[in-house]
């Protein structure tokens, strides 16, 4: 530019007459003309592309959940040039408190735990909360008794979780319309029934509200209808596992002195595996890497931990805080070393009215509480038919 100026002048001074000045649009070189128009079609694609994905991925987020596109968020993949649509949907509280729609999902042992632990420490909740029960369902395969459990869930949704651990070989192909449809937890990490129960409590805890997490298998069958058993779990603030001092060569003496001083024989409990915990107490056994090894390492090869390692560290922990009771009822009149298993000729009115009689149990220091257990095991799958023609009549749903 400066060069056309040097040359204009120079050629007044031997023009007397000069030519008019250029025109703005002579001055201008040819090949910059372009330019702005390019960028401004570049940047008016990028704002396009960067608007699609945000609409993309906020679609994701409320179709599949949060816990689905958590790898987007790793990987920076919402666009900062956005900021307001795509990042306010993970800053709401909603989306924090929402639970995951789909309980697939790729963390390791070690990273779901370490999630699961995150707890609120201001009690009040910001929001309104209906606290709900975790049904965890431990089972090898299918779930034979599941039409039952169907129709003891009709009606109460809201109020209640459903988790389904298995093999890591089976796919459980429930149809959209039940309540176990997609509720299997991935199968991850080790394999013992005490990690499985971990592994199922910690998915669980996922879902802020659930307030109850309750462990069954495919053989228990519910004893009462939601109601009931969800008010009686409600309204006391202990949770139901059996932990006592066997001092016999089942319970003592599967013992093992490497475990001290963490565990001494003082406190080494037995009870059944199958318990109902309050919140707080399955956050301290999530969380726990004090006990779970020693129990890892020395509970073996004639130990089982899964009937120690809860009641023991439970009882260390937060003693007043179990009912030091099962809620599920088993038969051991039979002898040997597992309790009865019913088949379908056992489903009667006499049998359960036999079940209901024997209930006498101590619940919030009352004395003789006629409502003592409210599940039962073990039923095999040639009870369900029986089971649902008589369940109204006497289970009450």
């Amino acid at each position: 530019m400066q060069s056309r100026v040097v040359v204009s002048l120079e050629e007044s001074n031997k023009d007397s007459n000069p030519p008019p000045p250029p025109s703005i649009k002579t001055a201008i070189p040819t090949q910059s003309r372009g330019f702005p128009l390019r960028m401004l079609r570049l940047f008016f694609l990028f704002l396009s592309l960067c608007f699609a994905f945000s609409f993309i991925s906020i679609y994701a987020i409320r179709r599949f959940g949060v816990q689905n596109v958590v790898t987007t968020v790793r990987s920076g993949f919402i666009p900062s040039c956005i900021g307001g649509a795509a990042a306010d949907s993970f800053a709401t509280l909603e989306r924090f408190i929402a639970p995951p729609s789909n309980l697939l999902h790729r963390m390791s042992d070690e990273e779901l735990f370490w999630r699961a632990t995150l707890v609120p420490r201001i009690q009040k909740y910001p929001f309104s909360r209906v606290p709900k029960v975790a049904f965890m369902f431990l089972s090898k395969g299918p779930l034979p008794l599941a039409p039952l459990w169907e129709r003891f869930f009709s009606g109460h949704q809201g109020l209640y979780s459903i988790y389904l651990h298995s093999l890591p070989s089976f796919e459980a192909k429930f149809p959209p319309s039940s309540v176990f449809y997609r509720r299997q937890v991935p199968s991850k990490g080790k394999m013992s029934m005490c990690d499985a129960e971990r592994r199922l409590l910690a998915n669980a805890l996922l879902d802020i509200s659930n307030e109850w997490f309750i462990l069954l298998s495919e053989s228990c069958i519910p004893l009462y209808n939601f109601s009931i058993i969800y008010r009686y779990i409600r309204s006391t603030n202990q949770s139901f596992m059996g932990a006592f001092d066997d001092e016999g060569p089942y319970g003592r003496g599967r013992y093992n002195e490497n475990m001290a001083p963490e565990v001494n024989i003082t406190q080494w409990r037995k009870g059944s595996q199958w318990f109902e915990l309050r919140r707080n107490l399955a956050v301290s056994i999530v969380e726990d890497t004090k006990y779970y090894p020693k129990f890892e390492e020395f509970c073996r090869p004639n130990c089982y931990v899964d009937e120690h390692y809860f009641p023991t560290m439970l009882t260390i922990e937060a003693p007043n805080e179990l009912a030091n009771r099962s809620i599920t009822w088993v038969d051991w009149s039979r002898g040997g070393a597992h309790p009865a298993t019913f088949g379908g000729a056992d489903i009667t009115a006499e049998f359960f009215k036999k079940i209901y009689d024997s209930q006498k149990c101590k619940y919030n220091d009352r004395e003789e509480f006629q409502i003592c257990n409210l599940f039962a095991r073990k039923f095999s799958p040639s009870t369900l038919e029986p089971l649902l023609h008589i369940s109204q009549q006497v289970l009450g749903f």
